[in-house]
């Protein structure tokens, strides 16, 4: 029995590239999917329900999926948003290749997918969308929302969606607690046993003492 996860970077199961139909931004489309990426067979019940309880993605500028898979997230801010660079972030080759076929077949110049460390430092997101992996632990999860929120633009919001029993509440204190200057966090959405929490950062914090006249 292999032992890859859908977090594993290259993943040694066979791939069984399969074509499935699926709706992505109100439309029926096929993609392809694999073995050894997080859910294969259907868009998951989590990212229906983000896609379903977060506004339309800006119409321009940099927008981050993180957490990739296959793409149904990247693919669908893509198809809404055709003048945003769309940045599907993934550390299992595998999805990210997924989600290059997928983009390719759909005609969507403008998704890049991209292991972290190949996202240049300077880019900031106008949004961020994610339903993250929970099941890598509790860790490196905050480890990595502490190092993509904080590239959120000034006035811009992460969207998460995270299943009510694997800890969405705890996580929504961790996000409190953790993003308290310059953040807002606050539960957007419920719906099938999931949480949407939705992160704002309103401005940078502030580092001096306001000088009054």
């Amino acid at each position: 029995m292999s032992g890859d996860h859908y977090f594993s970077a290259s993943p040694s199961s066979p791939e069984n590239l399969r074509r499935i139909r699926v709706q992505l931004a109100g439309r029926d489309v096929e993609v392809t999917t694999a073995r050894g990426v997080f859910s294969p067979e259907h868009v998951d019940s989590g990212t229906g329900v983000l896609l379903a309880n977060t506004p339309p993605p800006p119409a321009s500028g940099h927008v981050l999926d993180l957490g990739s898979g296959w793409g149904p997230i990247a693919l669908s801010i893509a198809l809404e948003s055709p003048h945003a660079t769309v940045w599907a972030v993934d550390v299992n080759e595998r999805a990210l290749d997924l989600v290059r076929r997928n983009a390719e077949a759909l005609g969507l110049a403008n998704v890049n997918a991209a292991l972290p460390d190949d996202v240049p430092d300077d880019v900031s997101f106008r949004t961020i969308r994610s339903n993250p992996p929970i099941r890598v632990g509790k860790h490196e999860l905050h480890g990595l929302l502490e190092r993509w929120i904080p590239r959120l633009d000034e006035r811009s919001d992460a969207w998460l969606v995270v299943q009510r029993n694997l800890g969405s509440d705890s996580l929504q204190r961790w996000l409190a607690a953790t993003f308290d200057d310059g953040y807002s966090v606050h539960r957007a959405a419920t719906g099938r046993g999931f949480r949407v929490l939705k992160v704002r950062r309103h401005g940078s914090p502030r580092t001096e003492p306001l000088q009054l006249p």
